[in-house]
């Protein structure tokens, strides 16, 4: 008997997965359907000895200090702050949009306040902001939209940007400044040694099993269970009973090169003239010394293992039908990126999971105490 029957094995199903056997002692059995641990930060060494992320690029960055703390109970961490080139009018320039971006692309040399009055000048007036184009011309103006999102946005969305919601560009940032990392957040690294050995050592519980190339629904009347966490997708859960809710996904081509290196930053986007939509180079991310290096391309297709909730307002109004049978499914707490219909970072997935254990931990605690507790999320 099986205390919570957790369904994936990625950071939301891990993380519930040791807090609960940990902290409260209780038996867990994880149940995945791909052969491996770790969701879709899964990395492995290749046939040439290089870790990759068999998913794309997983980069690290929070502002909490406590999911950074827990985290680093399972890894040690490499230090790394990513940065992104786009490969736009024959040029590598940084991306976010920054000083060094404008000065670049247009042969100037403008400070930072220049930078701000420049980009005041090209931006557009917006009595309403509605769609991820309205945000852009609003920010930005034209030109830069042109060059850097509309047809990235195309390529990964199969979507023109006015079709979109304007939240996809909101996590867009431009700068003023002189910054060319990606991300700004206080705590940025790596886990040393991968994703995958931090999973390992997340799960590694005598009161954890962990059930790979198992659906979960092949066996969950027949393996005795208190409560379900489920982190899949949540239309799936449900048997598609609204309709399937719309993701892209990504087909991932990996190439190994006999080379120290293949770019010259982590990851280049490519908005305009590829069919990708960037390439990452994995020995920068990991600080993996090796003869040979490898990369891989992206690109965007509509059918495949769901990544990203396409953000559409129809969209948003199916999900508020799974969500209110989620709410209403008892002994189920659902989490995590698929079962929320939302797009999230990593450190976002921790912090809901830990927050998501400590409303267990108050109904244990007060069916312990013979109160009343609520079988409903």
């Amino acid at each position: 008997m099986y205390d919570y029957l957790i369904v994936a094995a990625g950071l939301s199903g891990a993380v519930l997965a040791e807090r609960l056997a940990n902290k409260e002692g209780k038996k867990v059995l994880i149940v995945d359907k791909r052969n491996h641990i770790g969701g879709n930060t899964f990395d492995f060494f290749n046939s040439d000895g290089v870790l990759v992320h068999k998913y794309g690029p997983h980069i690290f960055h929070t502002n909490s200090l406590e999911v950074f703390n827990y985290l680093g109970n399972f890894t040690e961490w490499r230090p790394y702050e990513h940065r992104v080139l786009a490969s736009v009018d024959g040029m590598m320039v940084p991306i976010p949009i920054n000083m060094n971006t404008i000065n670049m692309l247009y042969g100037l040399n403008l400070s930072s306040e220049e930078v701000s009055s420049f980009l005041k000048s090209k931006a557009e007036k917006k009595d309403r902001i509605i769609t991820s184009e309205d945000v852009v011309l609003s920010h930005v103006g034209k030109d830069l939209y042109e060059k850097f999102f509309k047809g990235y946005t195309r390529k990964q969305w199969g979507m023109d940007p006015s079709e979109l919601d304007a939240s996809v560009a909101a996590r867009i940032p431009t700068r003023s400044n002189k910054d060319n990392r990606y991300f700004t957040d206080t705590y940025q690294a790596m886990p040393l040694l991968g994703y995958t050995k931090m999973f390992e050592n997340m799960l590694d519980h005598p009161n954890i099993s962990v059930l790979l190339n198992t659906d979960y629904k092949d066996l969950e009347k027949w393996v005795p269970f208190s409560k379900m966490i489920y982190t899949g997708p949540v239309d799936y859960f449900f048997n598609h009973c609204y309709g399937h809710l719309p993701y892209r996904s990504i087909e991932f081509k990996f190439k190994t090169f006999e080379q120290q290196n293949y770019q010259p930053t982590g990851t280049v986007n490519y908005p305009n003239e590829q069919a990708y939509t960037r390439i990452t180079e994995f020995k920068y991310l990991t600080g993996q010394k090796h003869d040979k290096t490898t990369v891989v391309f992206e690109y965007p297709k509509a059918d495949g293992d769901p990544y990203y909730p396409v953000p559409k307002s129809e969209n948003a109004e199916l999900y508020r039908k799974y969500q209110l049978l989620a709410q209403t499914t008892p002994n189920v707490y659902f989490s995590g990126r698929l079962a929320t219909y939302k797009y999230y970072n990593m450190d976002q997935v921790v912090a809901q999971s830990l927050t998501l254990f400590k409303k267990i931990q108050t109904e244990l605690v007060a069916a312990s105490n013979g109160q009343k507790v609520s079988l409903l999320q």
